[in-house]
């Protein structure tokens, strides 16, 4: 059943959404109401009486020009009260006593109020107040301090002052919805900053995660088509290689992959980030790939945070990546981590006699290698040192590599031991990057 306040919720947004017909519906209400206080007589007594006068043609005709000119009031604010108003001052100049057309200038006044800066409508509400003020009381046969004469000015005045109300009240608003837009632009900015920081992350670690394995899966690959037909147990072993580090690959990236699930996904596996605390088992895949790997120190504090954790064990991944890839035949490495007041060093040092433009960032014979940047050789060599170098500058940290004194390579990183204030949580048990055997 329809309730009464619906219907008149449903006529006001409908009058809303059609001015026009507002207008003219409030044109006609002021009409009725001029019209029904033209029969009232001021009188000299109490107050005014009805039924004692009746309006004058002329006086009527007055009314219907004034409220028909508020049709128009929206489009024509001036142009209206000065109509108006003009009615209004031949009414009283004219006729006595006079007809309230006064009424439609009050409602053309208001109009002009709300749609118009505060000088013009205190330029324009003192005017109109002046004039029709004066003329009620120099042509009116009332006493000039009658109450019909300062009801004009009390009326005309509170039309310019609620008039300006209002146009405030709507510039409120309209800030404030402004904000608000404003703010919920800044979210949304906000946000797409943050999905772009989590894809770069995931992006690192997919590079971290292929490059180790992919170049594992290449070398163990190699050893067994050379040694395939003089000796197959080798060969045996490198295809074992070959299928787990395949097999460790696929699970790292469908674990880094499960940080895109959406919620109602299949849960993702819950192993720990890797971390220092399986350098012993990097180590060991990098020696099952042919690269004698010595770890020269490693840090037996207590343990580092998850992220400084995380971003030391990818430093030695990729360092020691990139030296199996391009560190030549008959190359060593060595490994070190150690803790330093409140920072954790990580060095990865190696005796490879690769050529420059295949070590990574010495590409194009004279880039800076410290910077990471060159173009990099066909294969990529040179991202993994930006990937590096964007790790560890997120933690607050500083990496340099480049050729060491007498041949080789050197990679040394300053990691802070707790990670700066601001930057991303490293991923939890949920967004492993893979786990490790």
């Amino acid at each position: 059943m329809t309730t009464l306040p619906s219907e008149f919720a449903r006529a006001r947004r409908w009058l809303r959404d059609h001015p026009l017909a507002f207008d003219a519906t409030l044109a006609f209400c002021v009409l009725i109401a001029m019209i029904c206080g033209s029969f009232a007589d001021p009188g000299k007594g109490h107050g005014p009486t009805f039924g004692t006068r009746t309006p004058e043609v002329f006086s009527v005709l007055l009314m219907v020009l004034a409220a028909s000119a508020l049709v128009l009031r929206r489009r024509h604010p001036m142009a209206v009260l000065a109509v108006t108003g003009g009615l209004t001052a031949t009414e009283y100049i004219f006729m006595d006593p006079p007809a309230p057309v006064v009424m439609s200038t009050v409602i053309a006044l208001y109009t002009v109020a709300s749609r118009t800066d505060r000088p013009t409508t205190w330029r324009v509400g003192l005017l109109t107040m002046g004039v029709l003020t004066v003329a009620a009381m120099v042509f009116g046969s009332t006493p000039w301090y009658s109450q019909e004469n300062l009801g004009v000015f009390a009326w005309t005045g509170m039309a310019s002052a609620a008039g300006d109300a209002v146009r405030s009240r709507r510039a409120f608003v309209d800030a404030i919805r402004e904000r608000a837009e404003r703010a919920e632009r800044t979210r949304e900015e906000e946000a797409r900053r943050r999905v772009a920081e989590e894809r770069l992350r995931i992006a690192r670690d997919l590079h971290d995660v292929v490059a180790h394995h992919i170049a594992l899966v290449n070398v163990q690959a190699g050893v067994a088509a050379h040694v395939m037909d003089k000796r197959p147990d080798q060969a045996k072993e490198a295809l074992a290689h070959v299928r787990d580090a395949s097999r460790s690959a696929l699970n790292e990236l469908r674990v880094t992959v499960g940080l895109l699930r959406q919620t109602g996904d299949p849960e993702a596996p819950t192993e720990p980030a890797p971390g220092l605390a399986v350098l012993d088992e990097l180590v060991t895949t990098f020696r099952n790939a042919g690269l004698p790997v010595e770890v020269a120190g490693a840090d037996r504090g207590p343990k580092l945070p998850a992220a400084v954790d995380l971003a030391a064990y990818r430093v030695i991944q990729e360092a020691l990546t990139n030296v199996r890839k391009h560190a030549g035949a008959g190359a060593r490495a060595e490994v070190s981590v150690v803790r330093v007041g409140v920072t954790a060093e990580i060095t990865v040092l190696d005796n490879g006699r690769g050529t420059a433009a295949r070590r990574p960032g010495t590409e194009n014979g004279g880039s800076n290698p410290a910077d990471g940047s060159g173009t990099g050789a066909p294969d990529g060599g040179g991202h993994g040192l930006l990937g590096m170098r964007e790790r560890v500058t997120a933690l607050g940290g500083a990496l340099t590599a480049g050729p060491r004194y007498g041949g080789g390579f050197r990679v040394h990183a300053i990691l802070p031991i707790e990670a700066r204030t601001g930057e991303p949580e490293p991923p939890g048990p949920a967004a492993a990057t893979g786990e490790r055997r």
